[in-house]
């Protein structure tokens, strides 16, 4: 999730203590009381699959990039680290396959790439 839950969290923690201010008005508390219960849905949603999402993008980046290997370490944390490493070289073998004129890599890249925004599609979003 982008941006990542503690964030998400941290904001909201900020709008609970400038709320609890009796002086800030009635449409601006309310105004702030929706968007906190939005976003903790969807922080709970994010936080509930986010796993699931990061492991299962591994395993695809991988193979796509002919590395062995599995996710041992199941915490957030090392999970999008090691995600975010597998991007970066999906990126490097990308510009590698464009150079190289290997279509069959750039749309199997591509195909992954579409693959990994549906996964990390919410439920409630707009598309």
């Amino acid at each position: 999730m982008i941006p990542e839950v503690p964030a998400v969290l941290a904001e909201l923690a900020g709008l609970a203590a400038k709320n609890a201010d009796p002086a800030v008005p009635p449409a601006e508390r309310a105004s702030d009381l929706m968007l906190s219960a939005l976003l903790l849905a969807l922080a709970a949603e994010t936080w509930d699959r986010q796993a699931h999402v990061l492991v299962e993008e591994n395993r695809a980046v991988r193979a796509l990039l002919g590395e062995s290997g599995e996710d041992a370490d199941l915490r957030l944390s090392a999970l999008t680290a090691e995600n975010r490493r597998l991007r970066a070289r999906l990126i490097e073998r990308h510009a590698e396959a464009e150079a190289a004129g290997d279509t069959a890599a750039c749309e199997a890249i591509w195909a992954e790439l579409a693959a990994s925004t549906e996964r990390r599609k919410i439920s409630s979003g707009p598309v």
